[in-house]
């Protein structure tokens, strides 16, 4: 094959416009590279439901088995998916094909080699671009595809994390946002007690209402009103490819992801005292508070999937938790899951009685957070040099595991720049003060435009 120029390949994952980055071509490429570059015999693939998935899932399958490797295809389903299969069956690589919240004409892949680990620019992403671009690949003989159902053991994975005589029949709204995630809820159904109450809940490539991304504020009405009119004990909403679940109080109030870190740590102490929790460094106080009162131990790492898992396998820890809502599980191969989390905390509320506020109530109030706030920027680096030199004398701590990290007395803060935008990511917060909380949010927002010549 002649050799063509691919764009689509980012720092973790690949993600690119259809077709004009990411297209049949560039798909079969990537599975021969895929193929060559781990030597593997059998492979497992998944897509979501957006409308160019399947056509990209069949090239990519195609150069898999020209490759000489096997394919269990899952068919359509999330990246989770692909995960517990990959680690489940033993076999040596998996691939989603997905562009979860990306923008209607984006799509692109997550790849996992054995045992789920992740392939990212750290660990071989780079060679299989370079491999897929030059399109020079070894003889094979053609592979076999079968079409595989996994989604009953996945479900009896799933249930293991929780008592399930402990749960109570509670009313919780569900939204998928016409993503991936009714199939596995319709699967789990059967054996919980809960009242479901579905929005959005059909998959649909469309999408209707909007891609589904509950982390911007305009995507969450439609579960706010749910739980608002139906009474629900709570509301659970997910993106495109279910990795990723957000949660909503019995008043429709949306909770932060950082204190959902807190309640999940809690939470997984209480069963393993002693263990190590993993957190990224954006929003770290509260995190390192519960898991300190609860007799564990917190470890910081870099934000990104890569680098949680990476360091989780190195620590042996039993949950790791990021502010964005990704939640990874040692018993999950260290990955992140968008069902476990929604489990354990249903499970928390039927055995405390407790609301939803009620379990992140205080939290909230001891260490309140202004939510990321993304600014576009021109240059977001010079900002960043800029708010340490202004900040540095009054500083009680400065770390740079990720970004800016500075330390006050009541307040901190962490800014970083995202590696594929001209975009700078602010995260504030404080001890036990709301106000002095906002007024440095509205501060650094305001040195941020000063800063940016």
């Amino acid at each position: 094959m002649q050799h063509i120029d691919i764009t689509c390949f980012k720092a973790y994952d690949i993600r690119g416009k259809v077709p004009s980055q990411l297209n049949e071509d560039v798909a079969y490429r990537i599975g021969r590279a895929f193929v060559d570059f781990l030597s593997a015999k059998k492979v497992v693939v998944v897509h979501d439901v957006r409308l160019t998935s399947p056509q990209l899932t069949d090239a990519l399958v195609e150069g898999i088995t020209d490759g000489g490797a096997d394919v269990l295809h899952l068919g359509r389903g999330g990246t989770e998916e692909v995960y517990f299969a990959t680690f489940d069956l033993g076999v040596d690589g998996g691939i989603c094909v997905t562009a979860s919240h990306n923008p209607m004409d984006y799509n692109g892949m997550k790849l996992v080699s054995s045992g789920s680990r992740p392939i990212s620019g750290d660990s071989g992403l780079h060679t299989i671009r370079e491999l897929a671009e030059q399109g020079q690949f070894k003889d094979a003989v053609k592979g076999k595809v079968e079409r595989y159902d996994h989604r009953q053991a996945y479900v009896k994975h799933l249930l293991s994390y929780v008592d399930a005589s402990k749960l109570k029949p509670l009313k919780v709204v569900v939204n998928p946002g016409n993503g991936g995630a009714g199939a596995i809820i319709d699967a789990l159904e059967p054996y919980l007690p809960f009242e479901l109450v579905k929005v959005q809940f059909e998959p649909d490539g469309n999408f209707p209402n909007g891609i589904p991304n509950p982390l911007l504020p305009t995507n969450r009405q439609a579960t706010i009103d749910a739980v608002r009119q139906t009474n629900a004990d709570l509301g659970i909403a997910w993106d495109g490819d279910f990795d990723r679940c957000f949660f909503f109080d019995e008043n429709g109030d949306f909770i932060e992801g950082y204190y959902v870190v807190g309640l999940l740590a809690e939470a997984f102490l209480a069963k393993a005292p002693g263990a190590k929790i993993v957190h990224d460094p954006r929003l770290t106080w509260n995190t390192i508070d519960v898991v300190e009162a609860s007799g564990g131990v917190a470890v910081e790492s870099k934000t990104g999937h890569a680098y949680i898992k990476e360091r989780m396998r190195a620590e042996d820890a039993i949950y790791g938790g990021e502010m964005s809502a990704h939640h990874y599980f040692r018993e999950f191969a260290y990955c992140d899951n968008g069902n476990i989390p929604w489990l354990l905390v249903l499970e928390l509320i039927s055995s405390t009685g407790k609301s939803l506020s009620a379990l992140v109530g205080e939290r909230t109030q001891m260490f309140p957070c202004s939510g990321e706030r993304n600014d576009t920027v021109n240059n977001a680096r010079r900002i960043i040099e800029r708010m340490e030199q202004h900040y540095h004398s009054s500083a009680a701590l400065i770390e740079k595991v990720d970004g800016l990290s500075m330390s006050f007395e009541g307040w901190r803060f962490n800014l970083r720049m995202s590696s594929t935008e001209p975009v700078i990511r602010l995260n504030v917060e404080a001890r036990e003060n709301t106000q002095l909380m906002e007024e440095k949010t509205q501060e650094i927002l305001a040195l941020i435009k000063a800063f940016d010549d």
